[in-house]
């Protein structure tokens, strides 16, 4: 029997730290749940039942389950309040919000200086037909997720770029968001520099090295399995009927001069491996990329940035022959730009992801976190296989809640240490695990972040391309079967938990000192 966490346990604490006001709720631990399972019952109506996939009503219900779980606080609210604003301004948060807007900045950047165009050209010069383009694009996304160490990043950029391409030429676009999505996983779960790779191997007393050496066999074997699956359903699965004479007018007029931008993202993913902070990769490959479009003529200064001033305005005759300024009508007023329409649509998942992590804050406050590992580690996990069973779908159950990898891995990452320390399971072993499953889970689940921000990415392409309709936009509920690497690589953890496969003791290997952090 496992003893019950005191204040000081580290099980309630994992991303608030050990001194946080708790909250008490009428029915105990577990009604502490309840924000992120209305949030979670919500998602599911709205996006499963209703076919709605739409951010903005994911965020009204987070809202409203956050108002529902107040009313169930014992005494003042005043605890709860707080909590909902210091979960908001966790760092966690902040690091996906920032992901998000610069490589939204990028991506567009890029689309302005005709990269998609470019892809379109070498596809077509190349014979890569429709059945083989997720599959090239499930490998070109983890390359650069694995270089960057940012699936969300990573979505972003290929469903601006290589998503529009892949339709243009025929892929079936549900199949096509799965193969980014892929590769995403992939990334995510194999990149020294991810966020997930390394607190994954410091929750667990693990050096980074090590564990992404460990676990390259299980992203492999997932990785290859994927490739195949994607090759055998991109033949089976056919595209949108595009009438054949947009895709040949958009053919033909598709230039290779858009791929120079492969240095920008080869920029990135330099800058990246030579480990500088991804903001700071990420800004030079758009400074790069808005030099190339104006070098080469690919986009003026005004596809990047440029101020819609009224004729009212008391500067209108001043500024009215600079690069960045057109003179409208005031009702045309405004900001428009690669830099602002790359940043601009991702603010209702900005702040839906800032109310997620207030609802899991209060969920780990109130003792649910604790009260979901107690019961595993109880009730479950009797035997080393059973132990490391639970480690995966306990995982997997706080990313169902959690929909932001990085989150959820640190909420359930005490517990894994817990249990592991327990039966002796050596710390890459549990890091493996304890990453693999927040890496793909977190690309699967239709309410999860790293599908939102791709469908976000995606409901701004009908304003980038006049043949784009909304009808080829994929709903999150559509793709969560074809994201084939993440399921993939669940399965090869829950196979390797039930059979004892790649088991390791601590006394089989020694963790060195964390090298990276």
């Amino acid at each position: 029997m496992a003893d019950t966490p005191s204040d000081e346990s580290p099980e309630v604490d994992a991303l608030s730290g050990p001194d946080v006001d708790r909250i008490e709720f009428y029915g105990g631990r577990w009604t502490s749940v309840l924000p992120i399972a209305l949030f979670v019952l919500w998602a599911i109506v709205q996006s499963g039942l209703f076919r709605i996939g739409d951010t903005t009503g994911l965020v009204a219900g987070m809202l409203v389950s956050l108002i529902v779980g107040m009313f169930f606080v014992k005494g003042d609210w005043t605890d709860y309040a707080n909590t909902i604003f210091d979960g908001m301004t966790k760092r966690v948060a902040a690091t996906a919000v920032v992901a998000w807007l610069w490589a939204g900045m990028f991506a567009n950047t890029l689309q302005a200086g005709g990269f998609v165009g470019g892809l379109v050209w070498a596809a077509d010069a190349a014979a890569v037909g429709p059945a083989l383009f997720p599959a090239v694009t499930f490998i070109l996304a983890a390359l650069l997720a694995t270089g960057i160490g940012t699936g969300y990043g990573t979505t972003v950029a290929f469903t601006a770029l290589f998503f529009p391409a892949g339709i243009l030429l025929g892929a079936n676009p549900v199949l096509l968001f799965g193969s980014i999505l892929s590769g995403a996983v992939f990334g995510d779960n194999l990149a020294p520099v991810s966020d997930t790779t390394i607190v994954s191997a410091v929750t667990q007393d693990a050096d980074i090295g090590g564990v992404v050496a460990s676990r390259f066999k299980y992203a492999i074997v997932a990785a290859v399995f994927a490739f195949a699956a994607y090759v055998v359903a991109g033949g089976a699965m056919p595209g949108l009927d595009i009438s054949q004479q947009a895709q040949d007018l958009f053919i033909e007029n598709s230039e290779p001069a858009g791929l120079v931008h492969l240095l920008s993202m080869l920029v990135v993913i330099v800058t990246a491996v030579m480990g500088r902070h991804i903001v700071e990769a990420v800004s030079w490959g758009l400074v790069v990329a808005v030099a190339f479009n104006l070098v080469f003529g690919l986009a003026p200064l005004s596809a990047v940035l440029l101020f819609r001033v009224p004729d009212t305005s008391v500067v209108a005759g001043a500024v009215a022959g600079l690069p960045v300024v057109e003179i409208v009508e005031p009702g045309n007023a405004g900001v428009t730009g690669s830099l602002y329409s790359g940043a601009a649509g991702f603010f209702p998942l900005i702040v839906l992801v800032l109310l997620i992590i207030a609802g899991s804050e209060i969920m780990i406050r109130g003792g649910g976190f604790a009260a979901i590992q107690d019961w595993l580690l109880d009730n479950v996990a009797t035997g080393v296989r059973s132990a490391e069973t639970t480690m995966v779908v306990g995982t997997a159950f706080v990313n169902s809640m959690i929909t932001i990898n990085t989150a959820a891995e640190i909420a359930i990452a005490p517990y894994i240490a817990r249990i592991g320390q327990k039966y002796n399971i050596n710390g890459y072993r549990r890091a493996n695990i304890l990453d693999a499953n927040t890496s793909a889970l977190g690309y699967i689940f239709p309410w999860a972040g790293g599908v939102l921000v791709g469908f976000a990415t995606m409901q701004g392409l009908p304003e980038q391309y006049e043949w784009f309709t909304e009808a080829m936009i994929v709903n999150p509920i559509q793709v969560w079967p074809f994201v084939f690497h993440g399921w993939l690589l669940f399965f090869v953890f829950l196979l390797s938990a039930l059979t004892g496969f790649g088991l390791e003791y601590t006394t089989d290997r020694r963790s060195d000192e964390v090298s990276r952090v």
